[in-house]
């Protein structure tokens, strides 16, 4: 099944390994790269995994835990940037990416949440 989310969060997460493989590689950073590549690719895996949640309970919270790892992430890329890491422009492309995958989050848990109230 394909979906904006699955589609979006898995294209981010090869985003962010490209941009962590040009951070170790060309930067020579090696310790908040890391903690980009963990965060930002654990958004697609726990959005894979909500996929075949046991419930729609189970799925509301693996997205909700990719949300904080989704917002850990912008943590770590504004960090880059604020140190000069990364340029403005490399900043503003990937935190677009990032904002458009928080509201896709956003928006299915709260449509989840709204059909379990309708639909108990």
């Amino acid at each position: 099944m394909n979906s904006p989310l699955k589609d979006k969060s898995f294209a981010f997460a090869i985003r962010i390994v490209n941009l962590y493989k040009h951070l170790s590689s060309d930067k020579k950073e090696y310790i908040l790269s890391k903690q980009l590549l963990r965060s930002g690719t654990a958004v697609g895996a726990l959005v894979r995994e909500a996929e075949y949640g046991e419930s729609k309970s189970d799925f509301i919270h693996k997205l909700a835990i990719a949300l904080k790892e989704a917002n850990e992430t912008e943590y770590w890329i504004l960090l880059l940037c604020e140190t000069n890491y990364l340029t403005i422009k490399q900043c503003e492309s990937i935190i677009d990416d990032l904002k458009e995958l928080l509201r896709l989050l956003t928006s299915s848990i709260k449509t989840t949440k709204q059909n379990i109230n309708k639909h108990p």
